[in-house]
């Protein structure tokens, strides 16, 4: 029993049609029926009632479909494992990442990877943010992290995403009422973060933009993910500068404001990877990362 009779034997089934068949598999009609006939041969039974107006499978032929099918799956699955292997596509990549703008890219990125690189595994990290990514990354005991720019040196970038600060606040507090608000108004305000110890590049960057708007940032919390950190703003424990992509998180009782003014941060997420790490699996990661994590348009120069 060879492949190609079972891929005819399938066409020829799902397409109850000879001609359609043949043309599906851009061959002749004639070489796709001497096909059938070596298959019935070979198994010793008949597996289409023909006509010259119909054709339609015997209780064999469709005994014989799904397996058939699987079979050529299976085929078709071990080509791409031995071409992977052949390219050196296979092997463990890991992945860092933490926040709500990894939330959003990541699952473009591992699906887009099991797909077209089934020898690659990913090895998702999470709680991994910027400073302890980025220190990983370098040291080879991460592959990739989600990073916020700048990098250090050694540390190649590429920008997937910029992601404009915004407040999430309890729907009852008074600044729900604005549409936008300005940083200055969170003074003497309680605030929700990131810990200290994990080195978020949000954390950062609203703790920038509270001094430079004159005041200290009043921090009653630490959570260690968006999800936590907007539960507490739900129940009322303060607010918390985060990115827009954290709006894709529905929880009662929160709202999202846009932070006024032309001066608050944009941060540029990236994938940062070590700028000698010549992994094979790595790179094909990227390639991929490169067609389904398209580059913004306002992306800046990554660096690295």
């Amino acid at each position: 029993m060879e492949l190609r009779h079972l891929s005819g034997f399938v066409a020829v089934a799902e397409e109850l049609h000879f001609g359609r068949a043949a043309d599906r598999l851009h061959i002749a009609q004639s070489p796709l029926s001497q096909q059938i006939k070596l298959l019935e041969r070979d198994l010793g039974v008949k597996l289409f009632d023909r006509t010259t107006r119909t054709v339609s499978l015997t209780p064999a032929g469709q005994a014989l479909l799904e397996p058939a099918r699987r079979l050529l799956a299976d085929a078709s699955a071990v080509r791409r494992t031995v071409r992977a292997a052949h390219l050196g596509e296979v092997g463990r990549v890991s992945v860092g990442f933490a926040g709500a703008s990894s939330y959003s890219a990541l699952p473009l990125l591992t699906r887009a990877v099991n797909t077209r690189l089934p020898g690659i595994e990913l090895v998702l990290e999470g709680q991994t943010y910027t400073g302890e990514a980025l220190r990983r990354v370098a040291d080879g005991t991460l592959d990739i992290g989600f990073v916020a720019l700048p990098v250090r040196r050694g540390i190649t970038a590429r920008v997937v995403r910029m992601e404009r600060l915004v407040l999430a606040l309890p729907d009852s507090h008074p600044l729900a009422a604005r549409s936008e608000i300005p940083v200055s108004e969170l003074a003497g305000e309680p605030l929700v973060t990131f810990p200290l110890s994990r080195e978020s590049a949000v954390r950062e960057a609203m703790v920038q933009a509270c001094h430079e708007a004159g005041f200290a940032p009043r921090i009653v919390q630490e959570a260690p993910d968006s999800y936590n950190m907007l539960a507490l703003v739900g129940a009322g424990v303060g607010l918390a500068v985060v990115v827009a992509s954290a709006r894709n998180i529905h929880l009662e009782h929160v709202v999202f404001r846009p932070l006024a003014g032309n001066d608050v941060p944009v941060l540029p997420i990236a994938l940062g990877w070590r700028t000698g790490n010549r992994s094979a699996a790595l790179h094909a990661v990227l390639r991929v990362a490169d067609e389904v994590l398209p580059l913004p348009a306002d992306a800046p120069d990554s660096g690295g």
